[in-house]
């Protein structure tokens, strides 16, 4: 999956940015009081494209 795909769905269901981090961008779920950190890479595993959705209590990409 496209990087900016994964931070699109994530902008969809209501995740928001919250600052960069050196290799890694920090978004959170502000409803459930979650956040998880994205990879700065051009394409993200589908695996872990699952579990940051996970850790943002968001439905998981088709």
């Amino acid at each position: 999956m496209k990087r900016r795909d994964l931070i699109r769905y994530l902008e969809i269901y209501g995740c928001e940015f919250l600052r960069e981090g050196g290799n890694h961008t920090v978004y959170v779920n502000r409803v459930a009081q979650k956040a998880s950190v994205v990879p700065r890479h051009r394409e993200i595993n589908e695996f872990l494209a699952r579990k940051i959705c996970r850790d943002l209590q968001i439905p998981e990409p088709a």
